[in-house]
């Protein structure tokens, strides 16, 4: 027996490790709170799904960073994507969106990005995907600190070709940018547009505004006709600037004659927390709101900085936030918020309802990158509102959940993978390990489940159960 066990997990060592079948949903079921109750459509994370099949997917990948959903469709933009050599001697790296159906999870026909025709390969140029409030689907890159405007682009969902919809000058002070924002719309046919975007390492979040059937190579500064300012008010108070990679948000005006003016909007940064704005700068609310009672009560309702992300919807007359908690380190595992807020959509108040998953989604670092987008979309269920939401986070894992009054929730699956005898969501040379080790020196501490043939102990027949399942027997 020894001799079979010593052989056997020198030949997997060796050889390359397969991934067993992964779960299609959140396994977990989540309690429905005050009347609103939670069901995933669909979940394809590393803590889940499984590390080595989902690191060889092309749209988890560090350069595949935001994705949106729009009209049940979910996009994942993914710059350097693709080589294409168009003549001899010239290489392009072009970006590609990842498609995916938002209520199965299935994946669609990606994309290919082009400009003018011709295949779009500008250095992170689709750091940011995006939609405006009238279903058009945009994209815009990255820009360093030397580059004095950022470009907009409306994407063609059907043929990805990009329309350049704005050339947005910087001003007087360059920064760095990563990701964009934008209310209204994007074609300024049938509303205005405003776009912001905070700068990295400094105080400056950059901003423009565009009237409604305006001049689309024309737009003016967003702070009283300046396309910048110099914040001053932060969250935590330590804080003097947003560090790298910050986003923001806008918020919807209540008053239907100003709903797209941007009036107010959260940043969220690497240093700092999710605070909500006016558009002269000022705190209207955040986390800094809550009273320490209500941070006792519940340690998970203020992140952690270094993780960027937030979104707003309501549902049943209730205002909701969601928003992540922290990024890949340990225990965060890559989770969302999903809140409702206090009376008067006041954070002091607010309510944790769940928090997505409750496992976690994964812990590998995507080399910093912060963002963590969330999207929801408004949808009916059991003749109810619901809102889908579309949870994303690069290099980690992509699902979808449903939330309404009408929302069935899921029973709870088994979570244990078939051959995942270490619990770490994949089964490869080390389950053989583990078995290896427990059954031969009694070393458990690496066993999570090592009766894989459900005969009530532990022996080589579950060795072989391991090795049948990597082989696909």
């Amino acid at each position: 027996m020894k001799k079979f066990l010593l052989l056997f997990l020198m030949s997997m060592l060796a050889g390359a490790s397969l991934m067993a079948a992964g779960l299609t949903r959140d396994p977990n079921s989540y309690e429905g709170k005050n009347g609103i109750n939670i069901r995933s459509l669909w979940l394809k994370d590393r803590f889940h799904y499984g590390t080595f099949e989902l690191g060889n997917l092309e749209w988890c990948n560090q350069r595949a960073r935001t994705a949106v959903m729009q009209d049940g469709i979910v996009y994942v933009a993914r710059s350097e994507a693709k080589q294409i050599i168009p003549q001899p001697g010239d290489t392009i790296m072009a970006s590609v969106i990842y498609r995916f159906d938002a209520w199965t999870g299935e994946e669609l026909a990606p994309l290919d990005v082009t400009l003018n025709g011709e295949p779009y390969g500008v250095f992170l140029g689709v750091n940011t995907i995006g939609k405006d409030n009238f279903g058009h689907v945009w994209v815009a890159p990255y820009t360093s600190e030397s580059a004095a405007s950022i470009n907009l682009y409306q994407l063609d969902v059907q043929t990805g070709e990009l329309t350049l919809r704005g050339s947005l000058n910087k001003g007087d002070v360059i920064a760095r940018t990563d990701y964009v924002d934008l209310v209204g719309d994007i074609t300024l046919e049938e509303a205005e547009c405003n776009v912001m975007t905070p700068g990295a390492n400094v105080p400056t979040v950059y901003g423009w505004h565009n009237d409604q059937g305006g001049d689309i190579d024309t737009w003016d500064g967003f702070f009283s006709g300046d396309p910048y300012m110099d914040f001053t008010e932060f969250y935590p108070e330590t804080q003097t600037q947003w560090g790298l990679a910050p986003c923001s948000r806008f918020v919807l005006s209540e008053d239907e004659e100003s709903r797209y003016s941007g009036e107010c909007f959260y940043i969220d940064g690497f240093t700092t927390v999710p605070v909500l704005y006016a558009n002269d700068g000022t705190i209207i609310d955040g986390f800094g709101s809550l009273s320490q009672e209500e941070l006792d009560a519940d340690s998970l309702l203020l992140p952690k900085v270094g993780c960027n992300g937030i979104a707003e919807f309501t549902l049943a007359g209730r205002n909701f936030i969601a928003y992540p908690i922290g990024q890949y380190d340990a225990p965060n595992s890559c989770q969302i918020n999903v809140c409702e807020l206090g009376e008067g959509m006041a954070f002091s108040g607010m309510q944790r309802y769940w928090t997505l998953p409750a496992d976690g989604m994964g812990q590998t670092s995507d080399s910093g990158l912060r963002i963590h987008p969330l999207t929801a979309d408004y949808t009916t269920e059991g003749g109810k509102d619901a809102v889908i939401l579309l949870d994303y986070k690069c290099f980690n894992g992509i699902g979808v959940y449903l939330i309404g009054e009408g929302v069935t929730p899921d029973d709870p699956i088994q979570t244990t993978v078939p051959g995942d005898v270490n619990g770490d969501g994949e089964v490869t040379g080390s389950d053989v390990t583990a078995l290896y080790n427990h059954i031969l020196f009694g070393q458990d501490t690496e066993v999570f489940n090592g009766d894989q043939n459900g005969d009530g102990e532990v022996t080589g027949s579950d060795v072989t159960a391991v090795y049948n399942i990597i082989l696909g027997i």
